[in-house]
């Protein structure tokens, strides 16, 4: 069954308003934006002057980390803190730590290839105390501003703070030593015994053979060292007995106890020299005497040989001709001598001759002068007794012109100066000679005899004693009478003796008619003497 619904009508739909274009307004921000958009201005601000004024990083290798710490261990320059530790950490092969620290913008141009960096702790060292405030305050790393070209950011810290500051006035020199000696870093150096500077540093030469030490003079003082300046050990008291008895010398009492070097500028012929260059080297003698001595500008060697004992004579021991070192022992050594089987005892000495022609100050002295000329007038060597104290022997050139005649002899390039024997070993000689005779003595025969002869002393001593006791008042009598007749022929002797007296009128006469015939015989010389003849034919008779 279709049934069909009315379709109902749709109703009209309304008719739309018509668009009416709007004219848009501009955007205008609003204040509250101000606040953000400013804070990021500022935040970028500060980063970029943040990254402006960071200053720059630095690793700094230490031996170990002792007193360091990240985020509070300050690096200082002057007492002025520059920097900070930011961390610490071992190197990659575990034998050193590296601290990297950030310095600020203004310790730039510090960091240059000469600068140092050291842990600041309380220290001793020699003399000095440095690092008390860091008891209370903690270790911090120090700083020395170097004075090169080269940049540079990666250090290696000292261990021991430096003596001396790289702007400190003054100049550096280097010193040759065969030993340290009572030496050490901070020593001081002495010129006239004034405190001028100290050692700052020493090494061991590569080859072993010597000591290299680094000294610094302070200004105004190091415009005294000049190229021909000397330098030695003062350390310690030297102590040395001569003519003018016992002298005790030493620098200070710092120097006993630390060591110390002293130096002396001698002046030349030409007036004071100029000041020495810095670094320049110089040599460090063992005392003040060899120090000042002339540098030896050539050496002859010589070859000596005693049958003697040596005991006493050491290498080094001077070489003397009449109190004038002119050398001193180069080697001892021994040699065998199959003729006699026994041992001669060798000493080579060095001589100086420049020695000899400077305190003559004749120039051509050598030339004049030759071991063959010396040896044939004479010249020996000879050992003597330095001292009588201590043993200790000298080889002693003299004249000797007693001495046996001997030659110049070369052996194995060597001269061979004749010796003779020591005083000593002659005075030991003559001991031997006059300890023989004494035993020839009779001593036993000469003490019985002796006995013999006390015994008959005895005895007659005795009889004295007795023959005194026997005197009695009988016999002192006579002996009274006796002196008396004695004092009566002594005054009638006087008598006779008088000038007046017969006897002496009776000995003028006879002395008188002595005269007379001496007179009488002195004119028969004389005419005999011109008339020979006379003892033959007489007298003659003038007319």
């Amino acid at each position: 069954m279709n049934s069909e619904q009315p379709e109902r009508e749709t109703p009209p739909e309304p008719a739309l308003p018509e668009a009416v274009p709007v004219r848009r307004r501009r955007w205008s921000p609003s204040l509250v934006w101000l606040i953000p958009i400013l804070a990021a201005v500022i935040g970028v601000w500060l980063a970029a002057h943040t990254i402006m004024s960071r200053g720059p990083t630095v690793t700094i290798t230490f031996q170990n980390a002792e007193g360091l710490e990240a985020g509070k261990t300050r690096i200082k320059y002057k007492d002025v803190e520059i920097g900070e530790v930011t961390e610490i950490a071992l190197s990659p092969d575990r034998q050193t730590i590296v601290a990297t620290a950030l310095l600020s913008k203004t310790a730039e141009p510090y960091l240059v290839a000469d600068s140092r960096f050291w842990v600041v702790r309380p220290r001793i060292s020699g003399g000095s105390v440095s690092g008390l405030g860091t008891m209370l305050s903690g270790a911090y790393i120090g700083m020395d501003v170097g004075k090169s070209a080269e940049r540079k950011t990666e250090f290696t810290g000292l261990e021991t703070p430096p003596i001396i500051n790289a702007d400190l006035p003054g100049h550096k020199f280097l010193l040759r030593a065969d030993n340290l000696g009572s030496l050490n870093t901070g020593s001081p150096v002495y010129f006239r015994r004034v405190p001028v500077g100290q050692v700052v540093g020493y090494e061991l030469d590569p080859a072993g053979g010597y000591v290299r030490l680094s000294v610094f003079i302070n200004a105004p003082y190091d415009r005294f060292v000049t190229g021909n300046s000397r330098f030695w050990h003062a350390s310690g008291v030297d102590v040395s007995i001569n003519a003018n008895g016992l002298n005790v010398s030493t620098q200070s009492l710092a120097a006993i106890a630390l060591g110390g070097i002293a130096f002396e500028t001698p002046l030349t012929d030409y007036g004071p020299d100029k000041p020495a260059q810095a670094d320049a080297p110089f040599v460090l003698s063992d005392t003040r005497e060899k120090a000042l001595q002339n540098p030896d500008s050539e050496m002859q060697g010589f070859r000596l040989k005693f049958r003697q004992s040596v005991r006493g004579l050491s290498v080094g021991a001077p070489v003397d001709f009449r109190g004038i070192a002119l050398g001193e022992v180069a080697a001892i050594g021994v040699e065998y001598v199959p003729a006699r089987k026994d041992f001669d005892m060798t000493v080579d000495i060095r001589i100086y001759p420049s020695r000899l022609r400077s305190l003559s100050g004749d120039k051509n002295l050598m030339h004049k002068l030759s071991a063959e000329t010396l040896v044939r007038n004479g010249m020996r060597a000879q050992l003597r007794s330095g001292s009588i104290l201590t043993g200790q022997l000298y080889v002693a050139l003299d004249f000797f012109p007693d001495a046996p005649p001997a030659k110049l002899i070369q052996r194995d390039k060597m001269l061979e100066l004749p010796t003779i024997p020591g005083d000593l070993e002659e005075l030991q000689r003559v001991l031997q000679r006059i300890a023989r005779r004494l035993d020839k003595v009779p001593f036993d025969s000469i003490g019985q005899n002796l006995d013999a002869s006390l015994k008959t002393l005895r005895e007659t001593l005795g009889s004295m004693k007795q023959l005194s006791e026997n005197m009695d008042a009988k016999t002192l009598p006579e002996v009274a009478k006796t002196l008396d007749s004695l004092q009566k022929t002594l005054e009638e002797t006087r008598q006779t003796m008088k000038a007046d007296s017969p006897l002496q009128q009776d000995v003028r006469s006879a002395a008188q008619e002595v005269r007379e015939t001496a007179r009488t015989f002195r004119s028969l010389a004389d005419y005999l003497d011109r008339h020979p003849e006379a003892l033959i034919r007489g007298k003659e008779n003038k007319q």
